[in-house]
């Protein structure tokens, strides 16, 4: 394992870290005399109450700083990386995998294919346990890096070194019972490949895994996702209605089963699933928990619930007229437009204009807004009608960023459609009050 000076990017004001008078630039070389590899080492040590930190300052002094403080208190100091050292990359080369089909010319982060445990536990990531050695296990037992997602697609071994072209991904159960065994939660999510992985196999790995529970606390089943660029790729079939509602009738069944015996439903299934078969959302409480809802698995649900409990106990009148246009994926248009007849209905003084944008970047079997790119948008949005303002879901940018994937950004569409575009959050409070223009 390698250890080495950590450089310090930025000390936030007000916390322990500037009261010691550590600066940007500094190093952190150990805590309680421990060395660093990771940021799970480091959070790991600061936990304690009594801290020695081994400083090296910008002139090459070294320095002790002894620190009292509460427990798990956090310390105010960010790293370079979120993970301190360089994220794991995949060592798959999966049937189905989505960056293979992605166009050239995007940035370059884009292509970077993480399968990184570390990642799994701060960001929600899905990992292949593919690129972990028994000693990484023991890591994540040691720090209760709790939940751990894992990308399963199959519990048959042979199917699933075929599926990721992976000769040491055989043994994935028994590293998911590894740890459960050592007290950690494992999500665990089901890519279904059409004529693959799907029917009898999807039956033999619903079964394997939710045997499991608790330890094991979800599953998800996802369609796969398919681009227009596979040139050279497997041969990937796209599910459509009949297959679609194949798949539901299947998994809904298990979820019978699996509440009658455990009191949950422990496996869930995609929206995308119930838009392709053009079948109902089911209801919020279906979902239970929303263990799976950062995979996109109950997200119109929760829309929904969260829309309607707050236009429920608004009391707002909209005095002006207002006009405002919405951008927004084929899956969910359906849904935004049902939110938005029922605010029309409220407010005589709203007009909106729904616009479905189909994926021309990726291919029209992409059909989820996240996945929108800027010049879409821009192409099928131009000489048509938006008013004071385009409203934008937030999923369709970079986290914490005003880029889209294709590297354009809110202010290159706001000048190119010359209006002003609005970033909408993922709940129905936010898209309210954005569609009405509340400013509170």
């Amino acid at each position: 394992m390698e250890y080495r000076p950590i450089p310090i990017k930025r000390v936030l004001p007000g916390s322990i870290a500037e009261e010691s008078e550590l600066q940007e630039g500094d190093f952190l070389l150990s805590i309680n005399g421990e060395k660093i590899s990771d940021i799970f080492d480091y959070r790991f040590l600061i936990a304690d109450e009594y801290l020695v930190l081994e400083i090296q300052k910008k002139d090459g002094e070294i320095w002790e700083i002894e620190i009292e403080k509460d427990e798990y208190e956090d310390l105010g100091i960010e790293f370079e990386s979120l993970m301190i050292d360089d994220a794991k990359s995949c060592r798959n080369k999966c049937i189905f995998c989505f960056i293979d089909q992605l166009p050239k010319g995007m940035r370059e982060t884009l292509y970077f294919k993480d399968d990184d445990s570390r990642l799994s536990f701060f960001m929600g990531n899905y990992v292949t346990l593919t690129n972990m050695s028994h000693n990484d296990i023991d890591r994540i037992i040691k720090y209760k890096m709790s939940p751990i997602n894992v990308s399963v697609h199959t519990s048959n071994p042979e199917l699933r070194v075929y599926m990721l072209r992976n000769k040491t991904a055989g043994d994935v159960m028994d590293k998911i019972k590894r740890l459960i065994d050592g007290g950690i939660t494992v999500n665990a999510q089901i890519v279904l490949v059409r004529g693959v992985n799907d029917e009898k196999e999807l039956d033999r790995t619903i079964g394997d895994l939710s045997s499991l529970y608790p330890g094991l606390n979800s599953i998800s089943v996802v369609p796969v996702g398919i681009t227009r660029h596979r040139e050279g790729l497997y041969e990937l079939k796209p599910f459509d209605m009949e297959s679609s509602r194949k798949v539901i009738k299947q998994v809904e069944a298990w979820q019978r089963e699996l509440l009658s015996k455990y009191g949950s439903r422990i496996v869930y299934i995609a929206d995308e699933f119930y838009i392709m078969g053009e079948l109902e959302i089911p209801d919020y409480c279906v979902y239970e928990d929303f263990p799976q809802i950062e995979n996109g698995v109950g997200l119109i649900a929760m829309l929904k619930k969260e829309f309607d409990d707050y236009l429920g106990n608004l009391k707002f009148e909209l005095k002006n007229k207002r006009e405002v246009a919405i951008a927004t994926g084929v899956t969910s248009y359906k849904y935004i437009k049902e939110m938005i007849d029922v605010l029309g209905k409220k407010y005589e003084n709203l007009t909106v204009h729904i616009y479905k944008i189909k994926n021309h970047f990726f291919g029209e079997n992409v059909t989820v807004t996240g996945l929108l790119t800027g010049q879409d948008i821009l192409e099928q949005l131009s000489g048509n009608k938006i008013g004071q303002e385009l409203l934008l879901s937030e999923s369709m940018l970079k986290s914490g960023e005003s880029v889209f994937l294709d590297d354009y950004t809110v202010e290159m569409l706001e000048n190119k459609l010359k209006t002003r575009i609005t970033i909408v959050g993922n709940n129905g409070k936010d898209f309210i009050e954005k569609v009405l223009g509340i400013v509170l």
